[in-house]
């Protein structure tokens, strides 16, 4: 829909260029047949230029790909909550724009067809006289003289001889040349694009320069033209006219006459029909070039080599559906030699075609458990790899990734993971920044800032193993609530569902009890991170009143002149401003966790709801 819109807008503005370039520049020139060109190919580019889009590929330096570790992934349970939201009622403007244009053009639309049909009836059942190429119909009805294709028709009992020949030079002129395809053309554009003003101008200017040159050729033809000006007023008395035919009578025949009258323009004036061209180059440039990022030819051994920069030492481990419990043990025999990691593996479950479907790894190093994967399910597992990595310093940390990228939060049959650092040993992914210290200058020490408080961390209590799946479902009550074997059946149905209920019941209980237990955890850490939080602040305060004095002791001592202090100051307040941003975006990404918390407290409680009225 959104480019349908953007069409409409790109034809819009190419008609609106045209346009103004004829009135502006054409209008009053005598070039009529180069005007008609030069009208309808304003109304052809505006509907084929917006579809020719020129890509411009700029290459780019490829980013390199190096594993980024993923740890501790504690996988919630074979049910996925998920996050209900609050409908609200919301107009879609756009689905409103598109019908208040579909009505516009049937409206439009049934008109021309209510016009063909008042053109065929004129036309039926009257006598036509072969002349040459033309078909000429003389009509009883007062209407003004109009041709339609190889149709000429007037009423011949209103004019003169001399007259009639004038007007049958003139709309001989339109169909010999089919000024009706002119017509027909600029209707149908008028009924797609009813909605912009300037369209009924640029019909009405086509319309216009049509007479002229039917004027303008029929009066070369007539020895008399001031007879032939005389009987366009005569025909300026007839008030009946049929729409989608070239009227021999037009409301501005002043100007008519003006054109008639006016010497030829001068050949060198041809030059305005280029003046479209910059206009039309500044439109494909602003609008029809569509700029593609393309990286470069990187070849395997280049991202190996980007990987071992970032990452000293890296190696992943490979689990697959089909991988055996031998191998299983040979993987956890080789982290464990090679980088000191326990490996425990267990839960190990298989379908009948001897595909894994469930596994529990337990990773530890000494006594610290650094990484959990658990994954229960009915259907195979996806891919997924152990990757161990070793920093500049020594320090190996171990992560999972899939086969399709590696994230801070990764789904592994339908089973949500919430990523966590592996240096640190329990749920906390987002370490808060490190306020900068002032360099010393002179003897004269800077005070130490403050480190803002981490969210309390900790083990969460293992969630149920609950297959939702097996949950029974109600039965669907009868629509006819009069038709008692329906309704005996229901009963029945319901009696079962009852039943499966209360053996399922344990498996809600379970869930609703896990559910409370996580809740009143988090909202004791949330509790204890807010007193850590309010202490921060004041010492956030304490630490301001003296980096002050420690200001003021440098500018006694040193004064404010001196390059070393401004130079140390500078440097300063660009790190508290950088800072200051970090604190922000820390304290945002904070909220996001304690609310993503709340939502997952509030849909736990209403699927208990959900199931206890059930």
């Amino acid at each position: 829909m959104e480019a349908l819109f953007i069409f409409i807008a790109k034809a819009s503005c190419l008609i609106a260029v045209f346009y103004f370039a004829y009135y502006f520049l054409l209008r009053k020139e005598t070039f009529f047949t180069g005007n008609r060109y030069f009208l309808l190919a304003g109304l052809l580019t505006s509907v084929i230029l917006p579809f020719i889009i020129y890509t411009k590929v700029v290459w780019v330096d490829p980013v390199p790909v190096s594993y980024a570790p993923v740890a501790n992934y504690h996988y919630a349970s074979s049910y996925t909550p998920q996050i209900a939201e609050e409908e609200s009622f919301e107009i879609d403007w756009n689905l409103v724009y598109l019908a208040i244009y579909v009505i516009g053009f049937s409206a439009f639309m049934i008109k021309f067809a209510i016009d063909f049909y008042s053109l065929n009836s004129v036309l039926k059942g009257k006598k036509i006289k072969q002349q040459e190429d033309f078909k000429l119909v003389d009509v009883n009805e007062n209407i003004a003289p109009f041709s339609y294709f190889d149709y000429i028709v007037y009423n011949s009992s209103l004019y003169s001889e001399a007259e009639l020949q004038s007007i049958l030079e003139h709309e001989k002129v339109h169909s010999d040349q089919h000024h009706t395809v002119d017509v027909i053309i600029s209707r149908i554009f008028c009924i797609l694009f009813w909605f912009n003003p300037l369209i009924w101008f640029y019909k009405k200017a086509i319309l216009q320069n049509l007479e002229f040159i039917a004027d303008s050729e029929a009066s070369k033809k007539i020895s008399d033209k001031k007879a032939y000006q005389y009987t366009l007023l005569k025909i300026t008395t007839h008030e009946t006219c049929v729409a989608i035919t070239n009227h021999f009578y037009q409301s501005l025949i002043k100007k008519r006459i003006v054109m008639l009258n006016k010497n030829q323009s001068k050949k060198w004036n041809y030059w305005k029909y280029y003046a479209i061209v910059p206009a039309l180059a500044a439109f494909v440039l602003l609008f029809q070039i569509k700029t593609i990022a393309q990286e470069k030819a990187a070849t395997a051994k280049t991202i190996k080599e980007s990987s071992t920069s970032a990452n000293q030492d890296s190696e992943t481990f490979k689990i697959t559906k089909t991988t055996t419990d031998q191998e299983l043990k040979v993987i956890a025999e080789k982290i464990k030699q090679s980088h000191g990691f326990d490996v425990a593996i267990s839960n190990i479950k298989r379908n009948a075609n001897k595909e894994l479907t469930g596994i529990k790894i337990n990773i530890k190093r000494g006594s610290q458990e650094v990484q959990t994967v658990q994954i229960n399910g009915d259907e195979a597992i996806k891919s997924f790899g152990l990757v161990v990595s070793t920093e500049g310093n020594d320090v190996k940390k171990i992560g999972v990734v899939t086969d399709a990228e590696t994230n801070k939060s990764m789904q592994l049959q339908d089973r949500i993971a919430d990523a966590e650092e592996v240096n640190s040993p329990a749920n906390n992914d987002i370490v808060p920044p490190t306020p900068p210290t002032p360099a010393s200058v002179g003897n004269i020490v800077p005070p130490v800032p403050p480190v803002a408080p981490v969210f309390p961390a900790g083990a969460l209590p293992p969630a149920p193993a609950v297959d939702m799946s097996k949950m029974p479902k109600p039965p669907v009550p009868p629509k006819n609530t009069m038709d008692k074997v329906a309704m005996q059946k229901f009963e029945k149905e319901m009696e079962e569902f009852e039943k499966k209920m209360e053996k399922f019941q344990p498996n809600i209980d379970a869930m609703s009890a896990y559910g409370d237990a996580v809740s009143e955890i988090m909202s004791k850490r949330g509790a204890i991170f807010e007193k850590e939080m309010e202490k921060y602040e004041v010492a956030m305060q304490k630490f301001n009143f003296d980096m002050d004095k420690f200001n003021m002791d440098m500018k006694m001592k040193f004064g404010p002149d001196s390059q070393e202090y401004e130079n140390s100051m500078k440097q300063y307040q660009q790190d508290m401003k950088q800072h200051q941003l970090e604190m922000r975006q820390y304290q945002l990404e904070m909220k996001q966790k304690e609310k993503q918390m709340k939502l997952r407290e509030k849909e736990l409680k209403r699927w208990e709801r959900e199931n206890k009225k059930s």
